[in-house]
């Protein structure tokens, strides 16, 4: 499948059925497309398996209710549209992107509680998100941007709305010739790629952001768990900037980048090393275990 995302054959599941993919539309005073109103998942299928399928619906359901809708399908009901779709697009290897959101409805306002909260699923192939970052290493900005306070939005939520700045922060990355950038918290400690949560190697210990202020992705859960099986010590904690210096491997990790080394931040550089280069083979061999 090739071409731009609105021109495809292929099927979408949309509020209940399978529909062409080019009649997946909205109406344009759909409340999401103005005020942000939706949340999303991004999944991969490997062989036929989506990786950690029930966990991500889980967190869709989740994110819904963090920004104050309530997705008027089940998990289960999630779980079927998924496997629906891919079925229906013949794909057994594939990235899976479910997508709730606020319609057009009575209000058009900042308030839409009166409007309906629709669902729908895509999937499409899709090979490595950075490219030859994964054997050579990506290279990474540094953002402007920083990822605002819990306070400010909900930050544990897979919200649209909250990757604009990541958007921006990715467009000025590429303009630079880089890969990605890294994005600093609202206090300046070191958070996460525009899509991807980050590691850092120091000593044979390995040293990651707390995901206080960004979304603690399913994929780094995963990678951490399978670092601790490997007895090497993970440690979780506020890391500053001027510890960059420091580290001698890095790289990210998320459903999309998958383990991706990192070769470059800025100024500094990193070896794409045996722990990197092992883990991103492990978590390939879990992936479709």
């Amino acid at each position: 499948m090739a071409g731009a995302y609105d021109d495809r054959d292929g099927k979408i599941w949309m509020d209940g059925k399978l529909v062409e993919w080019r009649d997946a539309n909205v109406h344009i005073l759909t409340h999401a497309l103005h005020y942000a109103s939706s949340v999303f998942e991004g999944e991969r299928c490997y062989d036929g398996k989506i990786f950690k399928s029930r966990e991500h619906s889980e967190r869709l359901i989740t994110s819904g209710k963090l920004i104050d809708f309530d997705i008027p399908y089940t998990l289960d009901e999630i779980e079927a549209a998924k496997q629906a779709t891919l079925d229906a697009n013949g794909l057994t290897n594939a990235y899976v992107r479910a997508v709730a959101w606020r319609g057009a409805g009575e209000d058009m306002g900042v308030a839409s509680a009166k409007n309906p909260v629709h669902l729908a699923v895509a999937c499409w192939e899709w090979g490595n998100y950075y490219g030859d970052a994964k054997t050579k290493g990506a290279k990474l900005d540094i953002a402007k941007w920083k990822r605002p306070s819990p306070e400010t939005a909900p930050s544990q939520a897979k919200a649209a709305g909250l990757y604009m700045i990541a958007t921006m922060s990715k467009h000025a990355a590429e303009a630079k010739g880089c890969s990605d950038a890294m994005m600093y918290d609202y206090r300046g400690y070191i958070a996460e790629a525009t899509g991807a949560n980050i590691f850092f190697v120091k000593d044979g210990e390995v040293h990651t952001p707390t995901p206080d202020a960004f979304l603690n992705g399913l994929t780094r859960q995963t990678v951490i768990g399978m670092l601790r099986d490997k007895g090497i010590t993970v440690n979780e904690r506020h890391i500053m900037p001027e510890e960059l210096d420091s580290f001698e491997q890095c790289w990210l990790t998320g459903t999309a980048a998958e383990v991706t080394p990192v070769g470059q931040i800025g100024d500094k550089t990193f070896e794409v090393g045996k722990l990197v280069t092992d883990l991103a083979a492990e978590y390939e061999a879990l992936v479709r275990a």
